[in-house]
């Protein structure tokens, strides 16, 4: 069987968590398969690897280790009461292959911490003998990153690198080490990640696929069915309001206004491109300690029909941020896997389905986009069997 290796910027974190100690209870039979995209049958003649060949690793601040991160989301529900322990020793040989990342430089990134994090790579790489690795971004959302001179061309990048004044985002530090080792990569969150031009040209002159940004598993999720329903039926959708409201670390990290800004402005990046046009309406995002890993959506949608005639719709969303995420986490290692493995370099926008701000891509509609997929995975392929 083909071992592939999945790396995970932010690893110590919840939905990385998750996304572990998931897939150790799935190939175990302690767990089913529900969220996970990947199982359906429409995949089944792809040729993905399966979640039993999948190797964890990856970068953290923190020093909490994997089996105490599982603990406060067995006790808020996110996950049944007895896995961390039933998974103890499984957890623990995963974080023995965690790593120290690296923190935001103001003053600029030199080639020793891009240097460094590839080494990390290349070290899993070797001992855990994949045949190659996936690094997905998991980490904490960051202010939209400035316009500088270094983003935007490779060679005025590796200059910077080389004088240590690199002054870019770090997940666009994490993107370009996982590159340099020969990486795909999936930007999970609405982070810089690959996307800046001097990053997304050198995964096409290495040849390398990533995907992104921001993983929809909520409210924008919803959005991406309702809005093309009006639009379909000729409703004029004449305002569109958003609320939400949630706990954890992400709850924590958009209280600052910077992170919020860049999250909000992924959440609605869509939407008048879905409507086909302007559309009024406040998004917030407020965070709510007591919530701890749930959060709650609530929209109103206010709508103009025949002669004119207003009318609204109104939907709540609740639920788990990590048990939505996970899934789509393992999915998406599996598929860019594929896509490497295939030849795809470059942003693969066949994986538009599972992001708010899909990378290559202007369609946003998720049936659209569920298409666009299961056509690209419809065709059998040689590969790793099943987990």
């Amino acid at each position: 069987m083909t071992r592939i290796g999945v790396w995970l910027v932010g690893a110590r974190g919840s939905v990385a968590t998750t996304a572990v100690l998931g897939a150790l209870a799935v190939r175990a039979g302690a767990a089913e398969r529900t969220g996970c995209v990947t199982e359906r049958p429409e995949f089944a003649d792809a040729g993905l690897p399966g979640l039993g060949d999948l190797v964890f690793g990856g970068h953290d601040l923190s020093d909490t280790h994997l089996s105490k991160s599982a603990e406060p989301l067995a006790r808020s529900g996110v996950i049944p009461p007895h896995l961390p322990e039933a998974f103890a020793e499984e957890l623990d040989a995963v974080d023995r292959r965690v790593r120290r990342g690296v923190e935001p430089r103001p003053e600029g990134f030199a080639r020793c911490h891009v240097d460094r994090l590839e080494q990390d790579l290349r070290a899993f790489a070797e001992r855990e003998a994949v045949e190659r690795v996936v690094v997905v971004d998991l980490s904490s959302t960051e202010p939209a990153p400035e316009r500088v001179p270094e983003l935007d061309e490779p060679e005025l990048l590796e200059a910077a690198l080389d004088a240590g004044t690199a002054r870019i985002p770090a997940s666009s530090v994490y993107a370009y080490a996982a590159l340099r080792a020969g990486c795909s990569f999936v930007e999970f969150t609405p982070n810089a990640g690959p996307r800046p031009p001097a990053l997304a040209a050198l995964a096409r002159e290495l040849g390398l696929p990533w995907a992104g940004s921001d993983g929809k598993t909520g409210e924008t999720l919803v959005k991406s069915v309702l809005a093309p329903m009006f639009a379909a039926r000729a409703l004029r959708v004449r305002s569109w309001s958003s609320m939400n409201l949630l706990g954890g670390g992400d709850g924590a990290t958009l209280a600052d206004p910077a992170s919020n800004d860049n999250k909000t402005a992924s959440k609605a990046r869509g939407l008048e491109h879905l409507l086909g046009h302007p559309v009024d309406g406040p998004l917030h995002i407020d965070y709510v300690p007591d919530l701890g890993d749930a959060k709650t959506a609530w929209d109103h949608v206010s709508f103009e029909g025949f002669l004119g005639t207003r009318m609204s719709l109104q939907f709540t969303w609740s639920g788990y941020d990590s048990a939505l995420a996970a899934p789509l986490v393992l999915d998406l290692a599996r598929l860019a896997a594929h896509a490497h493995r295939t030849g795809r370099s470059g942003p693969v926008p066949e994986l538009g389905f599972f992001f708010k701000d899909p990378a290559g891509s202007d369609v946003h509609g998720l049936v659209a986009q569920w298409e666009a997929l299961t056509a690209w995975c419809a065709g059998p392929a040689e590969g790793a069997g099943r987990g």
